[in-house]
């Protein structure tokens, strides 16, 4: 992962820590806390808590995008949430936003640039990757699980360079290569060759593949687009229902 990403995984671990309320019990609710109290308890019935105070969130919060990743803030009390909202009725409002700003950048990417893996007409998904990234080789031991499962998919990928030093050099070895699939493969399973092979195509697609990830904000890997929903990192359990999904509604063939 990069600095950055690596800076608000640990904020969120920070921010999702057990939150105790200030008030310790020993004082009485504030008139307008206990009526906030009563809200809560009568909103979301299916709710238990054990404590109630006030939070150290003062003032209006806002809603910005950062890597694909809804963040909130308050800037009175100078506080960075990283959370989910939901209306009374459940909704993730955080999600809803997620998706409807990866539905927009995806008009920053344009598919016959992509470095295809997978079998023409399966499933398609949109994959940033980086072939020094540990998560991305766990990413491609899945895929060919799944594709041994008889559940493949098309991959469209695209190159994040800026992570690993040696990515892009890897990246354009792979494009060069007379068979970038099957070389593809062979790199994110681990291989070492002695020389990396190097030509303008490639290096021209690795340079666009970065433009593009500046366009999409990417900024860890892998990163995937599948359905028009983000996921980022190596999320199992959103792959697997993704693709259980897909066997039991296949898209029926143009």
């Amino acid at each position: 992962m990069s600095r950055s990403v690596k800076l608000i995984v640990t904020a969120l671990l920070c921010a999702t820590a057990p939150a105790y309320a200030q008030d310790s019990g020993t004082e009485p609710l504030t008139a307008a806390a206990a009526e906030a109290q009563r809200q809560l308890r009568q909103t979301f019935t299916n709710l238990t808590f054990e404590d109630f105070g006030p939070a150290p969130v003062r003032g209006p919060i806002y809603q910005a995008i950062a890597g694909g990743r809804v963040i909130y803030y308050a800037p009175d009390s100078q506080h960075l949430l990283f959370a989910a909202i939901y209306d009374k009725n459940g909704v993730n409002l955080t999600a809803l936003a997620q998706d409807a700003s990866a539905r927009k950048r995806l008009g920053a990417i344009t598919p016959a640039d992509a470095l295809v893996v997978g079998p023409a007409g399966a499933p398609k998904v949109i994959e940033f990757t980086d072939p020094d990234c540990p998560y991305c080789q766990a990413l491609e031991r899945f895929w060919l699980v799944k594709e041994a499962e008889g559940k493949p998919v098309q991959r469209l990928v695209y190159f994040v360079s800026g992570i690993h030093p040696q990515a892009a050099a890897k990246a354009e070895h792979i494009l060069c290569s007379p068979d970038p699939q099957a070389t593809f493969k062979a790199v994110y399973a681990g291989a070492q060759p002695i020389s990396l092979h190097k030509c303008r195509a490639g290096a021209e697609k690795v340079a666009r593949d970065a433009d593009t990830v500046r366009k999409m904000g990417v900024s860890g890997t892998p990163t995937l687009f599948v359905d028009g929903k983000l996921v980022s990192g190596f999320q199992q359990a959103e792959l697997e229902a993704f693709l259980d999904t897909q066997s039991r509604n296949p898209k029926p063939s143009p």
